[in-house]
């Protein structure tokens, strides 16, 4: 078969022929692949600086893809740990990891929205409890899964969602995606904080895309100007595209009631995300989110890794 190859984290992938990916238990199964999104995950994976990277090559990215059986079954699928990436004509998948979409399902559409999706999703519903009612400021809102995350909290019933991000032009957008408020994160940072304690001071739930300096600016702001300070306050922690750490002054710990935490590969499980899977495929099927894939054929996988996405657009490779 033809998949994407990584042979140097210093590269991007290139297409080539690979050896095709074998069934060993009878979990599993051989799929043509349809769609597979190009998510930041994806890259972090292909340049060997994410969290689970080994350092092993060649390797072929994905993550996550749609695919079809010998028998005509339509798949999504999570990529177990140990098995090639999905950025390939076929894949194994693990039934244990896969769900069946109704025909008619867009694969594209889902290929480009589940894994930017679930991240605010699963958040929200495994992370939290999260109740209909609650308010949720979403660090770096501008980016594409920032914008699904501020029509996912809607849809789980947040009465104010607050949207927060650098790019002034994607912004703005965000209010035709049901954001309530947005604070923009360029500029003076005394004025920024003082615009992000004023928008998000009394918030249940922050969605943070971000980390680095603009959580280390945002954390402070907003817990200083709660009106309760007693009030719960649950930061999850799901991207660092501003940075990997933060400096966190001992006092915002006990100045209010504050959780950090993590959502992510490890501190969900597999069973736990599966079983979100489905609900959240089925918004992305009815058209209830936004969603805009860009499909570029696999074999252009060395152009896609370097064409640039307007505000929510998801890249998509189509073997």
């Amino acid at each position: 078969m033809h998949a994407a190859v990584v042979r140097s984290f210093d590269a991007p992938p290139r297409f080539e022929e690979f050896p095709t990916p074998q069934p060993s238990t009878a979990n599993e199964v051989l799929v043509d692949v349809i769609a597979v999104g190009l998510h930041p995950r994806v890259r972090s994976a292909a340049d060997g600086t994410h969290y689970t990277s080994d350092g092993t090559l060649p390797m072929v990215p994905g993550v996550d893809a749609v695919g079809r059986t010998a028998h005509g079954e339509l798949l999504y699928f999570v990529a177990d740990d140990d098995a090639p990436g999905t950025m390939a004509e076929q894949a194994v998948v693990d039934r244990r990891r896969a769900i069946t979409l109704p025909e008619g399902t867009d694969p594209i559409a889902v290929a480009a929205a589940m894994n930017p999706g679930m991240s605010s999703w699963v958040a929200l519903r495994r992370r939290v409890a999260f109740q209909p009612g609650g308010s949720v400021l979403v660090m770096g809102a501008t980016g594409n899964a920032g914008q699904l995350a501020v029509q996912i909290a809607k849809y789980l019933g947040a009465s104010h969602v607050i949207g927060a991000g650098r790019d002034p032009h994607r912004l703005d957008l965000l209010k035709s995606l049901g954001a309530d408020d947005l604070v923009g994160l360029d500029g003076d940072a005394d004025a920024v904080a003082e615009r992000l304690g004023r928008a998000a001071a009394d918030v249940d739930v922050v969605i943070d895309y971000l980390w680095g300096k603009p959580t280390e600016l945002a954390m402070p702001a907003v817990l200083k100007a709660r009106t309760d300070r007693s009030k719960a306050l649950n930061w999850i922690q799901i991207g660092s595209m501003a940075g990997l750490e933060i400096t966190l002054p001992s006092y915002v710990l006990r100045a209010a009631n504050l959780t950090i935490m993590g959502s992510g590969q490890g501190s969900v499980t597999a069973a736990g995300i599966l079983a979100e899977l489905p609900s959240l495929s089925e918004e992305i099927a009815s058209g209830s989110l936004a969603v805009d894939p860009l499909p570029i054929p696999l074999s252009q996988v060395e152009r896609a890794w370097s064409t640039p996405t307007g505000p929510g657009q998801r890249i998509v490779l189509t073997p």
